[in-house]
């Protein structure tokens, strides 16, 4: 069996772009791998194009071999966008080498360790507040509204929240500053330009979860996802607000695992952090300092074969990870074999609030049921790409 041929598809999905590797082979077998980046879409394209001469024409089963490989080339710029077109590629080059097992990809690496996973509701309140007109939501006009949104949680059967610091309004803002739909706006208190949290948006962030807990009770967990928006100062402070609401963790980033540390030994939250990290050498400093309690691993962005590698690696220092998912279900599909062949897994990622076709993408419907995924038993993947469908949602940037 040969590569014959190594291409990018993208796909609009609203307010971002959704994009994939697509390999083929001599043989007739397709794999595919998810690699969204909604700021450096052609940046990872123009790297997966650099990628193609070490793979053209080569045997795709030997997956490590050719990580192997594409690591040499990008050996002088590890991570980032060339890590994430590497990524891509070695997630459809597993694809393939299940299908032509006819197995699922957890099987290869001594899958499945469980049947279902738990999934938690991501960007609960967040998507709404910024691209609610995009999927169709009520509006985040007051705190009844983040109530509202919490008991649809309870009842749609999830046993988890996460959300960003949301605040209700006519428009609705969320304190997200460098992503879409960041509203900087120092006549609100949200324009943090020193990274420190003022006394106003700590109380907005105090009545944001406390609403969450009073509506879901106290069996959900809640976890509030900060990304970097803040320094060390910052990250403390709002760990100590949100103490007692009892979150199932603080999501935060930051480059310096001592800074990390210091948040974590400064509160009784959980800290889950790891999201922006790529390959165990890149984990290593946080595990050695025990800096965290749950790692963030995100698979389209470091490849199926690092990933597992990440999620082997915590779990020699005793922590749990959870996959980073707010891509299609072609990403959780690959999350779910990443959970499906490990043990030591906390909780999955999973957008509810989204574009009305992200189910279509897939040839086979992902299935979800009271907060639950059921790890697909199919070979590859469990599912292809509809490309019909991506064709009729282009992106233009």
């Amino acid at each position: 069996m040969k590569i014959t041929a190594i291409e990018m598809l993208v796909c609009g999905a609203g307010w971002r772009p959704w994009s994939f590797v697509k390999i083929g082979t001599d043989e007739g077998l397709v794999g595919y791998g998810e690699v969204s980046e909604g700021r450096n879409l052609y940046g990872v394209m123009g790297c997966v194009r650099d990628l193609e001469s070490v793979l053209l024409g080569r045997d795709p089963r030997p997956v490590e071999l050719l990580n192997v490989d594409m690591q040499r080339i990008i050996r002088q710029s590890p991570g980032g966008v060339a890590q994430k077109a590497v990524a891509g590629i070695d997630c459809a080059l597993w694809d393939i080498k299940a299908k032509a097992l006819g197995v699922p990809v957890y099987e290869m690496l001594g899958g499945p360790t469980r049947g279902r996973l738990r999934l938690y509701w991501s960007h609960c309140g967040t998507s709404r507040a910024q691209f609610g007109d995009v999927i169709g939501t009520p509006p985040i006009r007051s705190l009844m509204d983040i109530s509202a949104l919490g008991k649809e949680v309870v009842k749609r059967g999830y046993t988890a929240l996460k959300t960003n610091i949301v605040i209700p309004g006519v428009p609705a803002k969320v304190h997200m500053p460098g992503f879409v739909g960041f509203y900087a706006s120092r006549d609100v208190g949200i324009d943090t330009l020193d990274l420190n949290p003022s006394p106003r948006l700590l109380k907005q962030i105090e009545d944001l979860i406390g609403t969450f807990r009073e509506a879901v009770g106290p069996e959900v967990d809640i976890a509030l996802d900060l990304n970097l928006n803040f320094k060390t100062e910052g990250f403390k402070k709002v760990a100590k607000v949100i103490e007692p609401f009892r979150p199932m963790w603080m999501e935060l980033d930051t480059y310096d695992p001592k800074a990390l540390r210091e948040i974590k030994e400064s509160t009784s939250v959980p800290i889950c952090s790891g999201e922006n990290l790529y390959a165990p050498l890149g984990y290593r400093p946080y595990f050695d300092l025990y800096a965290l309690d749950v790692a963030m691993i995100d698979v389209p962005w470091n490849g199926f074969t690092a990933a597992k590698k990440i999620a082997d690696l915590a779990d020699a220092y005793q922590i749990n990870i959870a996959p980073h998912n707010y891509y299609s279900h072609l990403s959780t599909l690959m999350s779910a074999h990443l959970c499906a062949a490990t043990a030591n897994v906390r909780i999955c990622e999973i957008d509810v609030d989204d574009v009305p076709w992200k189910s279509d993408l897939l040839t086979q419907p992902v299935e979800i049921k009271d907060g639950y995924l059921t790890v697909p038993t199919r070979p590859g993947w469990g599912a292809d790409l509809n490309e019909k469908e991506i064709a009729k949602h282009p992106w233009s940037s």
